[in-house]
């Protein structure tokens, strides 16, 4: 009672200091006993704790804490503590009336009498329950956050000092990186870069983008653990405090290796698809021009030829004729490469057998190739048949072998190879499946850069000099390729030479080479002169159709169409013959013909 007296003393001993004490709402402050009996409680203490001053004031102050606290005698240690060392300063968990608790941070000051006795205690404690929540949500917050990041497998993301060390390594950097975190961290981030990029200066550049202009974004290739490279989306965001100083960064990559791959596959066969549709659309263009200027040099070349019959003999007008005659000849060769680009000329399929073929032509090869180039072939002991044209595969393999020459002006050696291949249905050549020769012309000449390369099949592109070449070689061999059932590839790199090569269907290997025939002698015949209709809508060729008919002896009937031909048949006493055109306006050749076979009796 005497301790409760001298405490209550002191408190009376300045009324300023108990105003200033009610005063207080954001703290409690009460008074202490020496037994820790409270003595006072100010309105800040009834708030936090809910307790009014007559239910509280003699009570013990350990029912302001957890039943496990008192279990563990922290209120008896708070109190000793502060009169041992002159402080008692904790946060914990405390206890409000309605047993609800809050996160308090609690000072006890001991209070001395002038004789240095122990009169008391203030305690002073103030509700941190919301900053303990805050932090609480903050710590979750970060767990979450770093839990979330570690998780991430499919991005590498990590973070760097300001000078670019790593500092921590998620799952993600591992798995695209190969890097453990102890391998690592520490270490600088430009070993992911390639040699080229790192003494080019790349990885100081990218932060000190990042620095400037508050991000860096690019893709390019960057180097695994084993050396292995992959291509990369790289995203650095620089981290600074409230005051902007610079933390360090934060680095995200993606390896995008496979999606590249994909979009170079797609744009590879878009270019594809555009190369084919731009030859297509030249070879519909190409067979039409070729087949009507065809026609026109049939009528230009028979005119020569009716020409030089009727012309008296004259040495001067000879020479003139024969040029022109070369001339309109020389045209025909490029009509009939044309028409060989635009797969439109008509072809005579036989099994043949390459060795054979090639030693046929072995002599004229030697004869049009020079001294200076050396003919090597290289064929297996067995090999598959072909099927194509001879004569036309013959014209493909001369045209490949004079370009091969025309590569080497100094000299060089030409391989002539073939070689078998099946492909299967699941082929990636866009090719039928089955049995194929792939017959190659291999040169050791200059070679052609890709820009070259690329055009290379296109009609009327060449790199040779005026009067050199018609550009009309190698579109003929890649359209007959393509009429063979074939195809035909071309490969060159500067100073490497040129393979040029035909891929062709294979034939029966059981088939047996065709025997080699040598020209058979024309046999003279004789002939009953004819009666015979000529029809054509093309006034050109039907003139000159009629004017060689007479010429050979024969009486030559002109009809300009199907229905005229018709008309006149129905009329006529004898026709012992019909020439027509197949494509003509109305009426085709082939249904001109239908119709004469059908009524042959109404015909006389």
């Amino acid at each position: 009672m005497e301790q409760t007296a001298n405490l209550g003393a002191f408190l009376t001993g300045d009324g300023r200091y108990r105003l200033l004490v009610e005063a207080v709402t954001d703290y409690a402050i009460y008074m202490l006993d020496p037994n820790g009996i409270v003595a006072s409680w100010n309105p800040g203490a009834r708030r936090f704790k809910g307790y009014l001053p007559n239910e509280i004031i003699g009570q013990h102050f350990s029912r302001f804490y957890t039943e496990e606290d008192q279990k563990a005698g922290l209120p008896a240690k708070a109190l000793a503590t502060a009169r041992l060392t002159g402080k008692f300063e904790n946060e914990g968990w405390h206890v409000r009336k309605d047993g609800t608790q809050f996160w308090a941070a609690v000072v006890i000051d001991p209070i001395r009498s002038a004789s240095g006795d122990i009169v008391g205690y203030v305690k002073i404690t103030r509700d941190l329950t919301e900053r303990k929540q805050a932090e609480r949500m903050l710590k979750l917050s970060e767990e979450q956050f770093r839990l979330l990041v570690q998780g991430v497998t499919d991005y590498a993301i990590y973070m760097l000092d300001p000078e670019g060390n790593v500092t921590n390594w998620n799952l993600g950097a591992q798995r695209i990186k190969g890097y453990a975190p102890e391998e690592i961290i520490g270490r600088h981030f430009s070993q992911f870069y390639t040699d080229e990029d790192r003494a080019a200066g790349e990885p100081r550049r990218a932060l000190e983008t990042a620095k400037r202009e508050g991000k860096f974004e690019k893709e390019g290739w960057r180097v695994r653990k084993g050396g292995t490279r992959f291509w990369a989306h790289v995203v650095i965001d620089p981290l600074r405090d409230e005051t902007g100083t610079l933390l360090g960064f934060a680095k995200i990559t993606k390896d995008i290796t496979e999606r590249r791959e994909v979009q170079e596959k797609l744009d590879k066969t878009r270019e594809a698809l555009h190369q084919s549709q731009k030859m297509e659309a030249i070879g519909h263009l190409t067979g039409g021009i070729a087949h009507d200027f065809n026609n026109l040099l049939m009528v230009v070349l028979s005119s020569l030829e009716l020409i030089r019959k009727r012309l008296p003999e004259d040495p001067k007008l000879t020479v003139l004729l024969d040029n022109a005659m070369q001339g309109a000849e020389r045209g025909a060769v490029l009509t009939k490469r044309m028409l060989a680009f635009a797969r439109r000329q008509e072809l005579n399929t036989e099994t043949i057998h390459i060795p054979e073929l090639v030693r046929g032509m072995s002599e004229m090869l030697q004869r049009s190739l020079g001294q200076s180039i050396s003919i090597e072939t290289r064929f297996p002991l067995k090999l598959w048949p072909v099927i194509a044209d001879p004569n036309q595969l013959e014209m493909a393999l001369l045209n490949l072998t004079v370009n091969a020459r025309d590569a080497m002006p100094e000299g060089g050696q030409i391989i002539i190879a073939a070689h078998e291949e099946a492909l299967s249905p699941d082929n990636t050549n866009n090719m039928k499946p089955g049995r194929y020769i792939r017959l190659s012309v291999t040169d050791t000449g200059v070679g052609m850069d890709a820009a070259t390369l690329k055009h290379a099949t296109e009609p009327f592109f060449t790199t040779k000099g005026p009067g050199k070449g018609t550009g009309l070689g190698l579109p003929m061999v890649h359209g007959l390729a393509e009429q063979f059932g074939g195809r035909f590839e071309l490969s060159s790199r500067i100073g490497e030479g040129t393979i040029a090569e035909i891929w062709l269907p294979a034939g029966d290997d059981t088939a047996k080479p065709e025997p080699v025939r040598s020209p058979a002698r024309a046999r003279e015949r004789f002939y009953e002169p004819l009666v015979v209709l000529a029809v054509d809508d093309d006034p050109l060729i039907l003139t000159n159709t009629v004017a060689m008919l007479e010429d050979l002896g024969h009486t030559a009937i002109a009809a300009s169409s199907g229905r005229m031909a018709l008309e006149f048949l129905r009329s006529a006493d004898t026709v012992d013959l019909v020439v027509t055109d197949q494509v003509m306006p109305d009426m085709t050749g082939a249904e001109l013909a239908k119709v004469i076979r059908a009524n042959g009796q109404s015909f006389p």
